[in-house]
């Protein structure tokens, strides 16, 4: 599939709000309603997925990032189980076909607990378990980063990014929610009838709980589509180790880079990882060594390749 500039400036609208109107849509960019939704249907057909997600952060929630090493011929099979849990919001497959990395978050440690000490350890073919609890994002998700390498003009991202909700709002995302999440996880542009029809609720009251949780920051809209029909061809996954009091600034500037599409401060071995997206293993290259190397308090870099997103964020169907 071919992806134009008009294709391109949907992606990018998307990403800034997930539910923007096609009409308003249409009007910023300059074309018909009939084109944004045909082209945006073509998108769809093509793998991009717009999905709501919990801003784990904001809820105050359990987030882990767990890397299994595995025998080669159980790989996919592991990655395949996680991708169906609903607590995982981001499962790859890399090394080779033997290391599979997912993000995992819960409101609370009792699932954590039963993951990490009951489930994994007794799954056929795992050779290891690395966990690494997150503590700071830098960038991905709801956390910035979305207007990085974007082909709309200032005017249009200023009328097209949806508020930023108030630093002092109270997320809480109840029980009740959850038919609700798990619609818009699945497609997050559903119309209000078809969430009126999954959560069992009015129009009405759809679309104010919709408007609360999103002012609020419980959740937030992502979009998920293969880096390679926009030309990205090398992904790789960066497990750096960075000495701690240059931590902050380092985590800062990888935030601003083009490159990066997440990156988070965490436990373990290596405190600091990185996803990143480059055309090919020559931008990879120059990134790595001119960019990335450089920094002070770098001490250790560890690139694995994404072979695989077998998740990115929306629900697997």
């Amino acid at each position: 599939m071919e992806v134009d500039t008009l294709d391109r400036g949907i992606i990018d609208a998307l990403r800034l709000d997930g539910r923007v109107a096609f009409s308003a849509l249409a009007e910023i960019l300059g074309v018909s309603d009939q084109t944004v939704a045909r082209r945006y249907r073509r998108l769809r057909d093509g793998g991009l997925r717009v999905a709501a997600l919990p801003d784990g952060v904001r809820l105050g929630y359990d987030m882990w990032m767990i890397r299994l090493t595995t025998t080669p011929d159980s790989a996919g099979a592991i990655a395949d189980a996680l991708a169906r849990r609903p607590d995982t919001t981001w499962v790859t497959l890399g090394s080779g076909g033997t290391e599979v990395t997912c993000v995992v978050q819960n409101p609370g440690t009792a699932d954590r607990e039963q993951l990490l000490l009951q489930k994994l350890p007794r799954t056929p073919r795992l050779v290891s378990v690395r966990a690494h609890c997150l503590m700071h994002h830098f960038a991905g998700g709801p956390v910035g980063g979305e207007a990085r390498n974007i082909s709309l003009s200032p005017d249009q991202v200023s009328l097209l990014r949806y508020p930023a909700p108030p630093a002092d709002a109270v997320a809480v995302l109840s029980d009740e929610d959850r038919p609700l999440l798990a619609a818009l996880n699945r497609d997050g542009r559903l119309g209000f009838p078809q969430l009126a029809a999954a959560t069992g609720w009015s129009e009405s009251t759809v679309r104010r709980r919709l408007d609360h949780l999103r002012a609020t920051g419980a959740i937030f809209f992502d979009v998920e589509m293969e880096p390679a029909l926009l030309g990205y061809r090398a992904r790789f996954l960066l497990w750096l180790t960075v000495a701690p009091a240059h931590l902050a600034a380092v985590g800062q500037e990888l935030a601003r880079h083009e490159e990066v599409v997440f990156v988070a401060a965490t436990t373990g071995e290596t405190n600091l990882m990185a996803t990143i997206i480059c055309h090919d293993m020559a931008e990879l290259y120059t990134y790595v060594t001119g960019r990335i190397g450089p920094l002070p308090g770098v001490e250790r870099l560890e690139s694995v390749p994404a072979l695989r997103h077998v998740k990115q964020v929306a629900a697997v169907l």
